[in-house]
């Protein structure tokens, strides 16, 4: 991260991959005499010197950003620059460049504007000129797109002048969104906002961030924080998962069986009792994943997606869940399985049996879509997606996947790489699963499911800022471009800052994650940093020490831990006592989550007396009273509903 003053001075980045991990060089940028070049001045003094130019005809999406970038301009500055779509006549002197037309060719002729990655930014200023562009793929007659939940959404294939803008905001003018609402938003007021000449350029390296906060995917709408990560660049990336795959365009549950399995029962895996019932049920039947007719079917239905929504590049392949049972046993399935592969615990009905791995049956499978995909669809970019779930978490033994075949590594390992797959045979690590996976070349998506027993599915302050650091890392060296987390659900009073952290992981995951954390505390809370970076920390400790030492709850969320972390935040009341109102607030937020934390304590300590104890039932319904103001109350950016599923639906007697 940057840190900004009045006037930035900002040199040339140059970019070096080495283990997955972008490092940044800079050189202060000199004109060709060796003088240093004078800054551009967009701001000074209550005066705009630099309007904003937009291209003609610019997508949704990025009008809206330039709108954006004018308006925080107007809030660090304290005045608002006009934004102009097209080329003006004249060209004014001095100006800030949203997104590329062919003038910048001309104004900076030694810059290449050739984005050569996906999703490539460019932030550079010659000291007459500011140009914010990047990478954008969109198609002028499709720029609206349906989500899993039937919304449109303005879209596009890659959004690199937006994010730029994003980029911008941050990097450049020192801009934070700690949380979403007003008092989240951090803004350094400036008298001057100037440049002097430099060059920027970035790609990242995960390309499906949007899945980070699941419930506030773009379009979603059940979550609380859509806007927030799309300052934070993780919604708008260039996965091109308009619909989560499976949705519409494979067999993942989606229809196979209700279309198909009255006229081709030849299509759902053969059981050891010589049918093809579609057990272990509804929802959850396998494919014979050998028959032709899957393939033939499989790629009729990409078309007729394709149809619908010309932007979708990848399509589903992945089995249902209960991924552990049911799968085909016929002959050709059984011919694709690798008998050196690692063994699992695989069930039919009435049956229970050691196995082999599927994973050399996963991919084969998947190679021979990638390879119809490409035959139907010549020199276009799709792909097939594909699972690695149950039995097909450990790596293949033989088949390594085509370079269009994305695999979803589904494992329950998030801030503990040491953690075990919980269905390995012989104690396999979740990680080492990834990474034998990594070692075949596939292109892998994260896609875990988060284990219970941290404080995550509870909305208790589940925040482990180093492991989770530890995580992103370990990804981005072993192949990872892309990450969903499914069981994210939003409580921001308690779990805020670790989304704060994902998000920035997720645009650069090989940052340093505490300093990502100081520079939080330090602009959400000024005089109180050291006091808040205590009380998060305190945080981290208490839930490593319950998950290390498999403790409960209440051994860890007691009264010494209370009085410690209330103390905190009354030593932090103390320290900002003469600093601006904005502090007072925010710690104040803070201390909603804690009140938070402590009510849903009692209510577990409560929950299993009520059926037996009028005077608990009492109390526990007074609790209730107290609790659902503050999962219910909109300022507090709790997701209400994931709450009420996860404690009304989890002690459903607690609450009678």
């Amino acid at each position: 991260m940057r840190h900004g003053m009045a006037m930035c001075v900002v040199g040339t980045v140059l970019l070096m991959v080495a283990s997955g991990c972008t490092m940044l060089q800079e050189d202060a940028k000199k004109n060709d005499s060796g003088v240093r070049a004078a800054p551009l001045i967009l701001v000074d003094k209550g005066a705009s010197l630099a309007p904003i130019i937009v291209f003609k005809d610019a997508p949704p999406r990025t009008r809206q950003a330039a709108d954006e970038l004018a308006a925080y301009i107007e809030k660090v500055g304290g005045v608002k620059p006009q934004v102009i779509e097209g080329l003006p006549n004249p060209v004014p002197e001095h100006a800030i460049w949203v997104g590329f037309q062919p003038k910048l060719k001309e104004l900076f002729p030694k810059t290449d504007f050739d984005f050569k990655n996906p999703e490539e930014i460019l932030i550079a200023c010659d000291g007459k000129n500011l140009v914010i562009s990047g990478r954008d793929r969109w198609n002028p007659q499709h720029l609206t797109a349906l989500t899993r939940w039937k919304k449109p959404i303005n879209w596009q294939q890659e959004f690199g002048t937006v994010n730029a803008v994003y980029t911008f905001l941050q990097d450049y003018l020192d801009v934070r969104w700690l949380w979403p609402g007003e008092i989240g938003e951090d803004i350094i007021k400036k008298e001057k906002i100037a440049f002097a000449p430099f060059e920027y350029r970035y790609h990242p390296q995960i390309r499906l961030r949007r899945g980070i906060i699941y419930n506030s995917c773009i379009g979603d709408g059940r979550g609380v924080s859509e806007d927030w990560g799309r300052f934070q660049r993780t919604q708008l990336d260039s996965s091109n998962l308009v619909q989560p795959a499976g949705d519409g365009s494979g067999f993942g549950g989606f229809g196979w069986w209700e279309r198909f399995h009255e006229t081709h029962p030849e299509y759902f895996a053969l059981q050891p009792d010589g049918t093809r019932s579609g057990y272990p049920g509804h929802g959850y039947e396998k494919i014979c994943q050998s028959n032709p007719g899957v393939w033939d079917q499989w790629l009729d239905d990409v078309a007729k997606q394709l149809e619908k929504d010309p932007n979708q590049t990848m399509f589903s392949a992945m089995a249902n869940d209960c991924s552990d049972n049911g799968p085909c046993i016929c002959e050709k399935c059984r011919a694709w399985d690798v008998p050196e592969a690692k063994k699992r615990l695989l069930t039919w009905s009435g049956l229970a049996q050691e196995y082999v791995a599927l994973s050399d049956r996963e991919v084969m499978f998947a190679n021979i879509l990638a390879r119809k995909l490409k035959q139907r669809y010549p020199g276009k970019d799709y792909y097939v997606a594909i699972l690695g779930y149950g039995p097909t978490r450990p790596a293949p033994v033989k088949n390594k996947p085509d370079d269009n075949v994305i695999l979803f590594q589904v494992s329950n390992w998030f801030a503990g790489l040491g953690d075990n797959d919980a269905a390995s045979l012989d104690n396999e690590k979740a990680s080492q699963q990834f990474a034998d996976w990594a070692a075949t070349g596939a292109k892998i998506f994260y896609r875990p499911n988060l284990p219970g027993g941290s404080g995550m599915y509870e909305m208790l302050p589940d925040v482990p800022f180093g492991r989770a650091t530890e995580t992103f890392r370990f990804m981005a060296e072993h192949n990872c471009t892309g990450m969903f987390f499914d069981t994210i659900d939003e409580c921001w009073p308690t779990q805020g800052p670790l989304y704060y952290l994902m998000a920035h992981l997720a645009w650069n995951p090989c940052q340093d994650g505490y300093a990502i954390m100081d520079d939080y505390y330090r602009r959400g809370f000024g005089p109180a940093a050291g006091q808040l970076k205590a009380y998060w920390t305190l945080m981290e400790e208490t839930r490593n020490r319950m998950v290390d030492g498999k403790l409960k709850y209440l051994q860890v969320y007691d009264a010494a831990f209370f009085k410690r972390a209330a103390s905190l935040l009354d030593e932090a009341d103390a320290a900002v006592a003469k600093a601006p109102e904005i502090y007072r607030q925010r710690i104040a937020y803070v201390r909603v989550g804690l009140d938070f934390t402590r009510k849903l304590i009692e209510a577990m300590e409560l929950s299993a007396q009520c059926k037996t104890d009028k005077e608990a039932a009492d109390r526990m319904r007074a609790l209730w009273k107290e609790i659902e103001p503050i999962a219910s109350k909109k300022e507090n950016y709790i997701y209400y509903h994931a709450f009420q599923e996860k404690w009304k639906g989890r002690y459903p007697d607690s609450w009678k």
